[in-house]
């Protein structure tokens, strides 16, 4: 359950089942996408800003557990936390939910922080409120 409104939520499109009638495997990579960037902008880190500053945050690795199935036109939601964040690599970690609060999904993103070049960045000098941001959200926990 999402106790401090951060939760992601829509509904299953038609498009994005498959012929059995539920949403394809690939779909929920693209839920932990729609779900990160709503995250972040929700806790003031919205992304567009962020790469007007200079930065990317590329993908470095994906996983995903499947548990039960959503269909289509299913209301569901996303839970995203940063699970861990060292200043240059950040993982955010995923709960998908369907309409009666059962757990159908779970998953794990890994990034980091480069610049357009592609190049590390010292997120903890050259753009600290983000840094301190970041860390703050894993020391919460």
């Amino acid at each position: 359950m999402d106790e401090k409104g951060l939760a992601y939520k829509r509904q299953v499109n038609y498009y994005e089942t498959d012929k059995m009638g539920i949403v394809h495997h690939s779909n929920y990579i693209r839920f932990f996408e729609e779900a990160r960037i709503d995250f972040l902008d929700k806790i003031g880190l919205n992304y567009k800003k962020i790469e007007d500053m200079g930065l990317i945050m590329p993908v470095l690795g994906v996983e995903c557990k499947y548990i039960k199935p959503l269909h289509f036109s299913e209301d569901f939601y996303v839970n995203s936390r940063v699970a861990k964040y060292n200043g240059m690599k950040l993982t955010v970690e995923y709960e998908i939910y369907n309409r009666d609060e059962e757990l159908v999904t779970t998953g794990r993103s890994e990034h980091c922080l480069l610049d357009k070049d592609l190049k590390p960045v010292n997120i903890k000098r050259n753009y600290p409120d983000i840094y301190n941001k970041l860390k703050e959200l894993v020391e919460d926990r």
